[in-house]
């Protein structure tokens, strides 16, 4: 007999690997999950803690492959209705009068909205503040998390360049304080903010950086035709094909929108093994462009989906992601075969993980890490429910999220989020966000 920690039984399996079990039940011991399957498969067990999945499904959880909350949160619903490059200047205003415990506060509200979406392990790109406060936040809500460190030197962020060679210089030291910690559920990489706002020698910088510690190095890339300008005139290349020639696209590499690449940057890539952030909604809000899926995936590119943060899309919620980023498709491409459920369902979560190198998550099998969420489809937005996978991509929301396991812990139990008094923590984020706005002037 099996001795474990966690069992959630009789729930319809989506694996994301082995094809579903109608009615089956996931052992977890400690960090990883040991048996999945029918009661036959399973056999006889024994669990500290039981969650009945009766009715419901239970599923990897998704992994939110490029976003910003720490900061974004802050900024959502500012400046809506502007152009790339005019909302990232007005958002710089606030982030230039961000304080600690405001960005920590936030930085819970976001992780908490992801907690009860189902959201288990999520790639954040810091761009121009602080990581710390973040960091504090996640020993509250314990997801998984990977911190791209953000760094730039021209444009827009200029004023940091100083800042991001010296931090470049002592990042063994972050490595070793912050790299594998909290159970190796925190891990950090590099994250330089773009083609038009790092010069050359700062992206060699980090790719030598991210060689030395053997990190991830998260980007933004081909974000609309503002970039694609801005790189044509000043390199005369394609933003993918700038960071081509000095032999910075590789398999450690997330690159996050990928709306205006050429077919030759597709080859490339796909040559290079670089991993793809696909963010539909903050795409089409911005009106960044469409990104070139088909293609993207026929020439092999893992492609994940993603939120980007919540000023752009405006919310942490995959089940829209999943639904926008289906239909956009289908109808850019008036082919309603294309980017079917099972791999909607895929690309939010099996793919996704791999998009931000987490190799041993986002499927349900033995060995792998216990990430896994439980949704109650008996809505009547889901009703007859004659499809279970069909209801996850076009008809489930986030609050349909029923538990949430990250690591072997539970984090939300019967849609409560557990270990947080948020009605109190949303209470005060609004008195700080409200003095942040004041003394920034927007």
């Amino acid at each position: 007999m099996l001795h474990v920690d966690l069992a959630i039984t009789g729930g319809e399996l989506l694996t994301m690997s082995n094809g579903t079990v109608p009615s089956g039940t996931v052992l977890i011991d400690g960090q990883r999950i040991v048996a999945v399957g029918d009661t036959d498969t399973v056999g006889p067990f024994s669990a500290k803690k039981t969650l009945d999945a009766r009715d419901r499904v239970v599923m990897p959880g998704f992994s939110n492959c490029h976003t910003h909350i720490g900061s974004n949160v802050l900024l959502r619903g500012l400046n809506e209705d502007a152009r790339l490059f005019e909302w990232l200047r007005s958002m710089w205003r606030l982030k230039q009068n961000f304080d600690a415990e405001t960005l920590r506060l936030a930085s819970l509200a976001g992780l908490a909205e992801m907690a009860l979406a189902g959201i288990t392990s999520f790639n954040e790109h810091f761009d121009a503040y602080s990581v710390s406060p973040e960091i504090a936040a996640l020993e509250t809500i314990p997801l998984r998390a990977t911190l791209g460190y953000g760094f730039a030197d021209i444009g827009l962020y200029g004023s940091i360049a100083e800042w991001s060679y010296a931090t470049l210089d002592r990042f063994g030291d972050i490595v070793t304080r912050h790299h594998k910690r909290m159970d190796g559920r925190l891990r950090v990489a590099l994250s330089p903010h773009a083609t038009y706002s790092c010069t050359e020698r700062l992206w060699r910088r980090c790719a030598e950086v991210a060689g030395e510690f053997e990190l991830a190095i998260h980007t933004h890339l081909s974000e609309g035709q503002q970039e694609h300008h801005f790189v044509a005139e000043n390199y005369a290349m394609t933003p993918a094909g700038w960071l081509h020639s000095m032999e910075l696209l590789g398999p450690r590499l997330t690159a996050a929108h990928c709306t205006t690449l050429t077919d030759h940057d597709i080859a490339i890539m796909a040559e290079q093994q670089v991993k793809v952030a696909h963010c539909p909604i903050s795409n089409a809000k911005l009106c960044s462009g469409i990104m070139p899926i088909r293609k993207l995936r026929e020439a092999g590119v893992t492609v994940g989906l993603a939120t980007d943060g919540p000023a752009s899309h405006n919310t942490l919620d995959m089940f829209q992601e999943m639904k926008f980023g289906a239909i956009t498709h289908k109808n850019l491409h008036l082919d309603p075969e294309l980017l079917s459920v099972p791999e909607m369902l895929e690309m939010a979560t099996r793919d996704a993980a791999r998009a931000m190198h987490l190799d041993d998550a986002g499927t349900l099998e033995v060995g792998k890490l216990a990430d896994l969420i439980v949704v109650d489809l008996n809505k009547p937005h889901c009703a007859p429910r004659y499809d279970s996978q069909a209801a996850l991509v076009y008809s489930s929301r986030a609050d349909d999220v029923l538990h949430t396991v990250v690591d072997g812990r539970v984090v939300v139990e019967d849609g409560e989020l557990i270990g947080l008094d948020l009605p109190a923590l949303l209470s005060e984020l609004r008195e700080r966000a409200a003095d942040l706005r004041q003394r920034s002037g927007v």
